[in-house]
């Protein structure tokens, strides 16, 4: 019983068999066959590696909502070194919402020399290089965004020399907290003093010829501080032509949520556009020496996510590929081996057409002469 009923299982899975098997005899092998599956075997290695390597690939997906948070706080991460001596420069920020000043309690005055090392040198021009790439091909950001990592650093070296230079220059750097509305972040000579009208820097002990406000910006970001993002502003460096120079930045910040597979994070992105002037009142060029950078927020939120390819699609395209160039190439084949048999079937025809079969009396005959009994013996 057992073995009628394997019989009969064996016999309905043939019944079932959708690919039935040609046997060998029945097959015929040539070279043009031979040659186009080896094209066609090639031609799938090398669709399945470079589908492969799509599959490995991420890309970034961008989406765009409105941005409805206007409580939190907006964290401000500044590292500029400016060409003057640190008791002669102050930073604040003017929040637009508000007319007090916005405590800087957060920025670091550090003395330091304005000239750079090698090394920092080496760093700084590799920046510019990576900004100047980034405004022509802005394919590059996300490469940025997929590499950037919390263990990575964009920030100068440390200074490894022991240079007897003295520090003629003020590094100021940290972070400040301020609302999500528009303001205006500022240096200029003298220390901050705020009033209820607003606020004023002591500037009248400094002369004007001491004014340099020749910078460097080593940082400049909004949001959370991730390394390995580039920001526009990272390594822009600019040396004032005159004392009573005017710098000013108008930066428009993005809100933005990076989703990717090495990092999760709340950040934001910016475009920036720079002006520089000379002050001169006489000319009709007023205002204030110093460096202003003045930033407005985006009601739209940006959210960045890296997507990778499902292996399931993978395996549907692969599939594809696989049955699509077999079937191409056998068409082909067929269409090219038909072609070739009637083009040689009218050669053999002009050929036959153009023998000749000389006659007793000397004429000839164009027609093939006919095969009868006399002739097989």
């Amino acid at each position: 019983m057992r073995r009628l009923n394997r019989k009969k299982t064996l016999n309905l899975m043939k019944e079932l068999d959708a690919f039935p098997k040609v046997p060998e005899s029945y097959v015929e092998t040539s070279a043009s066959g031979g040659t186009v599956s080896l094209i066609a075997f090639t031609t799938i290695a090398f669709l399945t590696i470079m589908e492969f390597m799509v599959y490995r690939d991420t890309w970034m997906k961008y989406e765009y909502e409105v941005d409805k948070d206007f409580t939190s706080k907006l964290r401000i991460n500044i590292d500029i070194t400016v060409a003057m001596r640190c008791q002669y420069v102050g930073a604040d920020v003017l929040d637009l919402a508000e007319t007090m000043v916005a405590s800087a309690d957060g920025l670091i005055y550090e003395p330091v020399p304005f000239e750079l090392t090698p090394q920092q040198k080496e760093l700084q021009r590799m920046l510019q290089l990576i900004q100047s790439r980034l405004q022509e091909e802005h394919s590059l950001q996300d490469v940025i965004f997929k590499s950037a990592f919390k263990s990575a650093s964009t920030a100068l070296p440390p200074r490894e020399d022991n240079s007897l230079q003295s520090p003629d220059a003020c590094r100021i750097h940290g972070h400040l907290y301020v609302n999500k509305v528009a303001g205006n972040f500022h240096i200029t000579v003298g220390k901050a003093i705020p009033h209820p009208r607003g606020h004023a820097h002591l500037a009248a002990l400094v002369s004007h010829e001491s004014y340099n406000f020749s910078h460097r910006i080593d940082h400049l970001s909004f949001g959370e501080l991730i390394p390995g993002i580039i920001n526009p502003l990272d390594g822009t460096e600019k040396i004032a032509s005159d004392h009573n120079q005017m710098f000013q930045y108008f930066i428009t910040v993005v809100p933005t949520k990076l989703h990717t597979y090495k990092i999760s994070a709340e950040t934001h992105q910016f475009s920036v556009t720079e002006r520089e002037r000379v002050i001169n009142h006489a000319a009709g060029s007023h205002g204030v020496s110093g460096i202003f950078m003045k930033y407005d927020i985006s009601s739209l939120m940006v959210t960045v996510t890296e997507e990778h390819m499902p292996f399931w699609q993978f395996l549907v395209r692969l599939c594809g590929i696989i049955g699509g160039i077999f079937s191409t190439t056998g068409i082909l084949h067929g269409v090219g081996r038909f072609v070739a048999e009637i083009i040689f079937c009218r050669f053999r025809l002009g050929s036959h057409r153009s023998t000749s079969v000389p006659l007793p009396d000397g004429h000839t005959s164009n027609h093939l002469p006919l095969i009868t009994d006399n002739n097989t013996h």
